[in-house]
């Protein structure tokens, strides 16, 4: 009887610490299952803001001046014009979703970018982090953070040939 009393208890202790609380970190939720399919509209260009709150905030490369979900989506309509092509590629991206002490819900990614100036098709690689807060399913913070130099530099490069061959072409007085 006592080695049964005794099985018992072991047996509750067991289950009892074999179950876990709230799932604070995990790669599998619906959360991060909205951002892929965000990042999937981002490389098939389709621009919808459905998976944003009213009130959401964008920061890109930036802690002031954030951009509303539709004013992001005419941001990358713009700089689509730099580029032959360009999108998020499909190996080495990595997503967590993560709830903090606060009980906020983030999703963070890591993604490696890859796009092809329209002028004179150079390819680019840039790696970025994107991270999503959300609120009942819907993101209401984003942040964007990547090294945009090298794209600057090709952007003034183009600039400067282009200024170049003009002035050539320009009758002289």
């Amino acid at each position: 009887m006592k080695k049964i009393f005794l099985f018992s208890i072991m047996a509750v202790l067991a289950l009892s610490a074999c179950q876990q609380g709230h799932v604070r970190h995990t790669q599998d939720s619906p959360e991060i299952d909205t951002v892929k399919e965000l990042i999937s509209n981002y490389n098939s260009k389709t621009f919808d803001t459905s998976m944003y709150a009213d009130t959401s905030k964008t920061f890109y490369n930036t802690s002031k001046n954030p951009m509303s979900a539709s004013e992001a989506m005419d941001y990358h309509r713009q700089t689509d014009a730099n580029y032959a092509s360009r999108g998020f590629q499909g190996e080495n991206q990595e997503y967590e979703m993560v709830v903090t002490d606060d009980g906020e819900t983030w999703v963070n990614c890591w993604l490696d970018w890859k796009g092809t100036m329209a002028a004179n098709n150079k390819e680019i690689d840039i790696p970025i982090h994107l991270t999503y807060q959300f609120v009942d399913g819907k993101i209401v913070r984003e942040y964007g953070y990547w090294d945009p130099s090298e794209i600057v530099m090709e952007l003034q490069k183009i600039e400067a040939e282009a200024k170049m061959a003009e002035e050539a072409t320009e009758p002289m007085e």
